[in-house]
């Protein structure tokens, strides 16, 4: 008869707790390192050469890549032939750092002699293209005097058929992978959207503005899965036509600035064109709908060096001229030469970027877990990740949290230790880890359910006593599965 009744009083409690009020759960956490697609970043040789300083304050780097070394042909049906070694080099050195890749690929550099073999400032053009008859790039001695450059042949139609489809075949194979942080594209010098120094002659050195339409537009349609960005000078309209074009103005691309800092970057200076560029195609917002960042300036040998002073540079510091532009990510090669570039600036230069997570509440009603997170960031994620407890996610991604904005999240798990709750991404690589902020008091000591009083008497520490009490009746470890919860039971 008494088990009878323990079992009804069981029974009792599982219907009682099912129905309860949602109770705090205690968490707490620190962010205490730099987070995943956020920060400085260093070019590969020199992210090996100073890992031993910079690797764990860092988690980024960047590299240009070269259309040349990945394609090897043509089908007679039009696909295109890829050996994609030479970029998975790429992708698998920087990831066994811990760091993921921002590629860039490009057909122009002024002065560059990094393809093997071929003249000074050769363009990256796939070899099979160059071939074709009909293919006649132009030349131009030292435009900007950065040296000899080769520009791609913009008259050709197979030049344009496969720039589109180059960007469709990479989205198709690196779209899910996890070493793969942000995509930069454009045309001309750098694909940084200009060629000082020569004419621009539409259709010939430089893509059409109707062709530019064309492969932006595919481009929003094609690279769903990895965050893009385009220089800020395609909002020249002399060269450009996004920012007449509301088409355009509304696909969901970034930006990055490769002077980002110099002396006259802001209105007001002597120029402010970088400012004004951010301003006309980003229109306050654009940071809200694509990744944000770019390169310190080399306009003077010494801002890469200089930018990380405390005290500011040009009349600005790092901290303000990240969190006005949203920055998420910012090439900064060349500031090891500088003598701020310690490794605790670094860290903290790299934690004021990005995104920063906080759970603002956590509780349980002993079914799901619900939690109200904000982001302290100056910049959303962009791509998914998770709160998770144990392998049970939340089917509510952190993706888009914009800065001071509240999201709750569900999880379908009644968390049972604080320290079971993580944030979880496909796209962050094994062994890093997206942190977050949370100083939450949770609710203990006995549970009242209904004119049952479920007790532990084992947190005396008394090892001999029973797990729990109900209503005074001892209930072994192993009976019905009695769980302690943070200072609330619940019945498995």
């Amino acid at each position: 008869m008494k088990r009878y009744l323990l079992i009804i009083m069981l029974l009792t409690v599982t219907t009682a707790i099912s129905s309860q009020e949602w109770t705090s759960v205690e968490l707490n956490r620190h962010i205490t390192h730099p987070q995943p697609m956020t920060g400085l970043v260093l070019w590969p040789d020199l992210a090996k050469d100073e890992n031993s300083k910079y690797g764990n304050v860092i988690t980024l780097e960047f590299s240009y890549c070269l259309p040349c070394y990945v394609v090897k042909g043509c089908n007679s049906d039009g696909s295109i032939i890829y050996d994609w070694t030479w970029f998975d080099n790429i992708l698998e050195d920087v990831s066994s750092r811990g760091h993921q890749l921002i590629a860039r690929f490009r057909y122009e550099y002024p002065g560059g002699n990094d393809i093997k073999g071929a003249v000074k400032g050769s363009t990256a053009v796939p070899q099979y293209i160059k071939d074709r008859s009909d293919y006649h790039e132009t030349y131009t001695s030292n435009p900007g005097g950065d040296g000899p450059t080769f520009y791609a042949d913009w008259s050709n139609d197979e030049l344009k058929r496969f720039t589109k489809q180059f960007y469709t075949d990479f989205a198709e194979r690196y779209g899910k992978d996890n070493r793969l942080a942000f995509l930069e594209v454009g045309f001309g010098h750098w694909s940084e959207y200009h060629i000082y120094g020569t004419e621009l002659q539409f259709g010939v050195n430089f893509p059409t503005k109707e062709y530019q339409k064309e492969f932006l537009t595919h481009l929003s349609t094609v690279m769903t899965d990895i965050p893009w960005a385009v220089s800020i000078d395609a909002a020249d309209d002399e060269y450009s036509p996004v920012v007449d074009d509301d088409e355009l103005m509304a696909l969901g691309f970034g930006l990055f600035d490769d002077s980002f800092m110099h002396k006259d970057h802001e209105i007001g200076s002597k120029d402010g064109y970088n400012e004004e560029c951010w301003n006309a195609i980003g229109q306050g917002t654009r940071w809200q709908n694509g990744v944000c960042g770019g390169e310190i300036s080399y306009y003077k040998s010494s801002d890469q060096k200089n930018f990380l002073d405390p005290e500011g540079m040009h009349g600005h510091t790092w901290e303000e001229q990240a969190s006005k532009y949203h920055i998420t990510f910012m090439i900064a090669n060349d500031a090891y030469k500088g003598k701020y570039a310690t490794t605790d600036r670094f860290c903290e230069a790299t934690m004021a970027t990005g995104y920063r997570f906080k759970v603002k509440s956590c509780e349980t009603d002993g079914t799901i877990t619900r939690l109200t997170v904000t982001n302290e960031g100056i910049a959303p994620l962009y791509r998914d990740a998770f709160f998770a407890i144990g392998n049970v996610r939340s089917e509510t991604s952190l993706k888009w949290l914009l800065p001071n904005e509240e999201l709750v999240v569900e999880i379908n798990v009644p968390l049972r230790n604080g320290d079971d709750l993580s944030i979880v991404s496909d796209n962050i690589l094994n062994g890093q880890e997206i942190e977050f902020e949370a100083e939450i008091s949770g609710t203990g000591g006995d549970t009242f359910i209904g004119g049952i009083t479920v007790s532990n008497p084992t947190a005396s520490g008394d090892e001999n006593a029973p797990l729990y009490n109900i209503n005074g009746q001892k209930v072994s470890k192993d009976y019905h599965g009695i769980i302690i919860q943070n200072g609330k039971k619940r019945i498995n």
